[in-house]
């Protein structure tokens, strides 16, 4: 059974297939191995999720050694959760704006933003199995949601209004990239939410919060079964770290 995992992108985990080379292939295994749930803080949306019946919660280790990334997509993780919420609850932030949801992993935050009204939204991944779920989890919902699968930190993001990261600052480097590159966009004009559980190296500078909310979640995955997250706005000079 699964317990504790690591927050979405640190390798603790591992699935127990080939590496699968199609986004067939890829949805096949979501689909045997996971399930349509309800996001508890957002139960109008749905993903399919790792869940106590599912065959991905129960798998052994010696199932699972055959994929060396955690499956963060298969989690709705206590960020995505509260920024989801709170774009659901403020649907003008994204009404017919241009929104890119930034290591999307289920897409979560993205199919708030598309259910709030957005005109277009991109949910980036590095993660190939990002790029197939975030269209299972679109067609889901009855959304239109894109997945996108290349690395797009520190690039210049031509053609967003507003950027979206559920939960990034799990990890000192993708941290600090991640706040470096957050408030070079906020510089020219593009505004960037972020939700955020209290993460190790979350920004302690430069942000201005918006809203709080009590996430629930699991203790075999998370610290806790009920976490405390916060809905934060980054501002230019976003920096500095949680002990």
């Amino acid at each position: 059974m699964l317990r504790r995992l690591t927050p979405p992108g640190v390798s603790a985990f591992h699935v127990s297939v080939s590496i699968p080379r199609s986004r067939g292939d890829l949805q096949a295994f979501i689909r045997a191995r996971t399930a349509p749930t309800r996001v508890p803080l957002c139960p109008e949306l749905a993903i399919y999720a790792a869940t106590e019946v599912t065959p991905l919660w129960h798998a052994t280790a010696a199932e699972l050694r055959d994929w060396d990334d955690s499956p963060f997509w298969a989690f709705p993780w206590a960020g995505g959760q509260a920024l989801a919420r709170w774009i659901l609850d403020h649907p003008e932030v994204v009404r017919g704006r241009r929104v890119l949801d930034f290591a999307a992993g289920s897409g979560l935050v993205g199919l708030a933003a598309a259910r709030a009204g957005a005109a277009r939204v991109v949910a980036a991944d590095i993660d190939p199995f990002c790029d197939a779920v975030v269209p299972l989890n679109a067609d889901l919902n009855g959304l239109a949601v894109e997945a996108h699968g290349d690395d797009l930190l520190g690039l210049p993001l031509e053609g967003f209004d507003l950027v979206l990261a559920g939960d990034v600052f799990y990890e000192r480097a993708l941290a600090a990239r991640s706040l470096s590159w957050f408030g070079e966009l906020v510089a020219r004009g593009v505004p960037v939410l972020a939700g955020d559980p209290g993460r190790n190296y979350s920004p302690s500078a430069g942000v201005r919060p918006l809203a709080e909310y009590d996430v629930p979640s699991s203790s075999d995955v998370e610290a806790k079964d009920l976490l405390r997250a916060r809905v934060l706005e980054l501002l230019a000079d976003a920096a500095g770290y949680g002990e």
